[in-house]
């Protein structure tokens, strides 16, 4: 079974309103078995879901890198439906070494990322690349043309960047142009100091994709204690708090398509239903 969901714009693509992060279901100790994975990533395809967004350093362990992406393209392998109409995002530029996280810019290193990355996802071109954190040690221009060389070699198809800052999305934008088409950055009801990223990403008709848009791995119950009206909204709707958080998210502004990651079906589905959920203008009022 396959349900189509309201679509919104990622460059010429349309893309349902609510895509699947797929993080959590590589991250050691959250970590299910790979049958649940795909069951997972399957049943947000089935649920309308044609977004899907992964980085070559969402992996259990330094020593595993493409992890997540593997698993994605597996899923997509399996899954009976049309796997052309899936927009696959994956990053580069965040670094897995045993001491845990770092970053590299280099345009060398995104070279050889994104190239490993083509391998991981068993791709010719990757449908959107994201450079995934700034890298202080190389100037942003340096690590934005290299997004711009591996879209004109054909590696990707679109380019996108993450964690970034109103400067910066300007900056990549004045160098790409319009291969230039999404921004990703942290927001949901307890982080919103991205609401300047997201007017600038309408400003300019890129696509902002709110990551951890429900506060982060083992962190929804957060909702119900921020802010009742979440949880009160909820009730009158017969729907969890968590489709009333990603509703809010897709009010703020139509370039607005959340990412909620899940590592179970039925958290997934929850969080696609979100996409046919309308608040009223008071309702969003008390939200916040």
């Amino acid at each position: 079974m396959h349900n189509t969901m309201t679509t919104r714009t990622i460059g010429d693509r349309r893309v349902g309103a609510i895509g699947l992060g797929a993080m959590p279901m590589s991250v050691a100790g959250h970590m299910p078995d790979e049958e649940q994975s795909i069951r997972t990533i399957h049943a947000a395809l089935d649920a309308g879901i044609t977004l899907i967004d992964t980085a070559d350093a969402y992996t259990p362990s330094h020593e595993d890198v493409g992890h997540n992406e593997r698993l994605v393209a597996r899923a997509l392998s399996l899954w009976g439906g049309d796997a052309d109409a899936v927009l696959v995002a994956t990053k580069g530029g965040h670094t897995r070494t045993p001491a845990g996280w770092d970053v590299d810019g280099s345009p060398a290193y995104l070279r050889a990322a994104c190239d490993r990355s083509l391998k991981a996802l068993g791709v010719d071109s990757i449908g959107l690349y994201q450079h995934h954190r700034p890298d202080p040690k190389v100037p942003y221009e340096e690590t934005i043309g290299a997004l711009k060389e591996l879209h004109d070699a054909g590696k990707i198809r679109f380019a996108g960047i993450s964690n970034a800052n109103p400067e910066q999305i300007r900056l990549a934008h004045a160098i790409l142009g319009d291969r230039l088409v999404s921004v990703q950055n942290e927001y949901s009801p307890r982080f919103r100091s991205s609401e300047p990223e997201i007017d600038v990403c309408a400003e300019l008709g890129l696509a902002f994709l709110p990551w951890s848009p429900l506060g982060g791995i083992g962190r929804t119950g957060e909702l119900r204690e921020l802010n009742a009206a979440f949880t009160e909204i909820a009730a009158a709707h017969g729907v969890t708090p968590q489709q009333v958080c990603l509703a809010w998210e897709l009010a703020r502004s139509p370039v607005v398509i959340p990412i909620p990651g899940a590592s179970r079906p039925e958290t997934i589905v929850d969080s696609a239903a979100a996409a046919s959920l309308e608040l009223t203008p008071e309702e969003l009022s008390r939200l916040g």
